[in-house]
């Protein structure tokens, strides 16, 4: 599976389940049962090393204006779903995060930013698919600290000023 057929599938996948984040997850696990086990096993080292590439300070400070804060649980799964909201709002986030106040159509807390079941769907496809848990995917391990310079993520002035599009866009009223 090459990145073209990734992105394929999670724009498919996405825009099936109208951009709910479970049904997404639903979604893709049925779309990669159709494959076979080496090909979930590529799908599924595609999404590792984008999560992976996603562990940057600056997008976990996008994550905190977004979601209202963002612990490491809720960061991880924000990588989940900003994976899920296909290749242009990745890149383009990875590029800026502040761009995301113009990539998003909408975003609400309650409803977006949740992915955590994406990170799992390509598990559970080959499982479903072998009867076993997915081996190694032999992809590098995530840094043991994000990319970028260190800054807090608590206080919102220093998150408005590095995100003003986002705070303006989608920060608290």
């Amino acid at each position: 599976m090459d990145e073209t057929e990734f992105w394929q599938i999670i724009d498919s996948t996405r825009e099936a389940a109208e951009g709910d984040p479970e049904d997404h997850a639903d979604l893709l696990v049925e779309r990669l049962v159709q494959l076979d086990p080496d090909s979930v096993l590529d799908f599924a080292r595609h999404f590792e090393v984008r999560y992976n590439r996603a562990y940057r300070w600056d997008l976990w400070g996008a994550a905190a204006v977004l979601l209202g804060g963002a612990s490491d649980d809720a960061f991880d799964y924000f990588r989940c779903w900003l994976i899920g909201q296909g290749r242009e709002v990745f890149e383009g986030a990875l590029h800026d995060p502040d761009s995301l106040a113009e990539l998003l159509d909408d975003f609400d807390e309650e409803f977006d930013g949740d992915g955590e079941e994406l990170g799992y769907a390509a598990d559970e496809a080959y499982e479903q698919l072998t009867g076993v848990v997915a081996p190694d995917l032999g992809v590098p391990p995530q840094p043991t600290e994000p990319e970028g310079v260190p800054f807090s993520l608590e206080g919102d002035s220093q998150l408005a000023t590095r995100f003003p599009s986002l705070r303006d866009r989608f920060g608290p009223s």
